[in-house]
């Protein structure tokens, strides 16, 4: 039995994410203009934004809270507004498709 094999890392939570597809959700229905939201451009954002944010992991309730309570900080809510932002518009410059 391999290592990953023994352990629960479903359980294992980047609360991150939640933040961020939310974020993208709004920035992609106030979008002035024209922007593909086919499957690949979409997580192609999220993927970017995601990577240029701070990551909340959590395992247990308790970590949930922490997550909650660090990510109600302004400065977190403005970094992942800028970060969904620039991930909109480069993949909106460059698609991953023609």
């Amino acid at each position: 039995m391999g290592f990953i094999d023994s352990y629960n890392f479903e359980l294992l939570v980047n609360e991150s994410e939640k933040v961020v597809l939310k974020e993208l959700e709004n920035q992609l229905e106030s979008y002035n203009g024209e922007i593909c939201r086919c499957n690949d451009c979409v997580v192609d954002m999220a993927a970017m934004a995601l990577n240029a944010v701070k990551p909340f992991y959590r395992f247990s309730l308790l970590g949930t809270l922490y997550a909650a309570q660090a990510m109600e900080d302004k400065s977190y809510a403005d970094s992942v507004k800028q970060a969904v932002s620039q991930a909109i518009e480069k993949v909106h410059k460059n698609p991953s498709h023609d």
